[in-house]
């Protein structure tokens, strides 16, 4: 099914082969499922998945607000046992019909034994997985794994940052708009960063060279990484995009993890770019066995603030050398 669903996304523009590529790879080495897997590498977002598997399965997605505030008449109407046996999580009861959030809403069999197991007509919908085990532990206390936990957040991924302090945000962006020079510029990135997160690097990108650059909490400066090999670092560049899940223990981060001291469960790293060209790339985590409580918009919108401060004093280095 996983390839199936694989072909489907490429197929429809979702995502591209080679994206579909670093999902399976990924899946492979750590499980899950591929939309899963999407999500964590930041392919898709995971109401993108909702949306396609929706489509590609001709039933309903379930509406994340209505898992919000489920009742207890009929969150027991399924115990925790058949829950989690059938990955099922039902929301809404009416007369005789239950509806219900499936992992797979194609299972006839499934949705027959629900219908014998509550007495009720059971109407199936389409959940994933990030989404169905949030709500497993929510209403039936079913653990998650860390990583599920870290890409979907504790009470629903991510809080933009609006949320935080607004005048905190107007002085750091003043900060940004009024450097001098690089190393100003990496100061501010650095502090701000660490104020959410326990340990915070930047990597500074030549050619096809990788080098520590700054760093607090952990010590990676002048020390070189490798990025021919498939890595984290190699995969944040190849895609030009970020990564937030658990440090993946595989050949090519095993220098990352010597540094670190082992595989963090949670970490993320983002690229600094400048007109589509990486010149750095940003690591964060909060240790080895820790989750980031930390919205990774407001980590993004450091990132971006960053690279056009780059932009702001190669632009002004330009004008005085005239």
């Amino acid at each position: 099914m996983a390839l199936k669903l694989g072909e489907a996304m490429v197929k429809d523009g979702l995502i591209t082969k080679e994206q579909l590529r670093l999902g399976l790879e990924r899946q492979v080495i750590f499980g899950g499922r591929l939309g899963t897997n999407l999500v964590e590498i930041g392919i898709i977002k995971e109401s993108e998945l909702s949306s396609f598997l929706s489509k590609f399965f001709n039933v309903p997605a379930v509406n994340p607000e209505l898992l919000v505030s489920i009742n207890n008449e009929t969150i027991s109407c399924i115990s925790k046992e058949v829950a989690e046996k059938y990955k099922a999580v039902p929301f809404r009861k009416e007369r005789s019909r239950l509806h219900v959030a499936l992992l797979d809403p194609l299972s006839v069999s499934s949705i027959d034994e629900l219908r014998f197991i509550t007495g009720y007509d059971t109407i199936p919908y389409v959940i994933t997985e990030l989404r169905l085990l949030f709500a497993l532990e929510k209403y039936y206390g079913t653990e998650r794994d860390l990583r599920y936990i870290a890409i979907f957040g504790k009470e629903e991924e991510g809080k933009t940052s609006s949320d935080r302090n607004k005048e905190h945000l107007a002085k750091v962006k003043e900060e940004f708009a009024s450097v001098r020079d690089k190393e100003e510029i990496i100061g501010i990135l650095l502090n701000e960063a660490r104020r959410i997160t326990s340990r915070v690097a930047i990597f500074l990108l030549r050619e096809n060279r990788l080098t520590g650059w700054k760093s607090k909490g952990l010590d990676i400066e002048n020390v070189d990484f490798p990025i021919n090999t498939t890595s984290i670092f190699s995969d944040v560049i190849n895609r030009k995009s970020y990564y937030r899940g658990p440090l993946l223990e595989i050949p090519g981060n095993k220098s990352l993890i010597s540094v670190l001291s082992g595989a963090p469960q949670d970490c993320v790293m983002i690229p600094l770019q400048i007109r589509d060209k990486i010149i750095a790339l940003l690591y964060a985590d909060n240790g080895n066995a820790s989750v980031m409580d930390a919205s990774l918009n407001y980590i993004n919108t450091l990132v971006t603030m960053a690279s056009l401060s780059f932009e702001i004093v190669i632009l002004r280095n330009k004008i005085l050398a005239l």
